[in-house]
């Protein structure tokens, strides 16, 4: 996981220096992107996260080797959290979906909490899974998450 995490606080730290930057630093991934973003989210200067349908946090089955602290590390999770599932994707089921809710509880992690009927990549502007308006509503939340925790004045 140590490539991932550098990664980030790489890109976080070159963000930040940005003279357009206002020091607000969210993120946000779709499917593996999704998990990766969870795992930004663990960085104390990230301020909103979005994850759509983040596979492999429930299994711990990110990267080499196949195991991962995600669930772990959640509580080091301090700004707020949108969480987006389909609940037709096969790729986290809802015994997966309730670990990482259960987790995140506990662990105390401002969150945002959405459930959809829709399958995996139900975002992906082709083929049979994408929903438009499905993916129009959630994009919106997306948009209200980063607003709240991002915006300056």
């Amino acid at each position: 996981m140590r490539g991932f995490d550098d990664d980030a606080r790489a890109v976080l730290a070159h963000l930040a220096k940005r003279d357009d930057c206002t020091g607000r630093l969210g993120v946000m991934g779709i499917c593996i992107g999704g998990h990766l973003a969870f795992r930004a989210a663990m960085n104390p200067e990230v301020k909103g996260a979005v994850c759509f349908y983040a596979t492999d946090i429930h299994k711990g089955s990110l990267g080499q080797g196949r195991h991962d602290d995600s669930l772990a590390r959640a509580g080091e999770i301090k700004g707020e959290l949108l969480m987006v599932w389909g609940r037709q994707d096969p790729h986290i089921p809802m015994e997966g979906r309730m670990l990482i809710l259960e987790t995140l509880n506990k662990a105390g992690v401002k969150l945002n909490w959405h459930e959809v009927n829709g399958a995996h990549a139900f975002l992906r502007d082709e083929g049979v899974r994408y929903d438009a308006e499905l993916a129009r509503a959630m994009f919106g939340l997306a948009l209200d998450l980063f607003h709240r925790t991002l915006a300056v004045g």
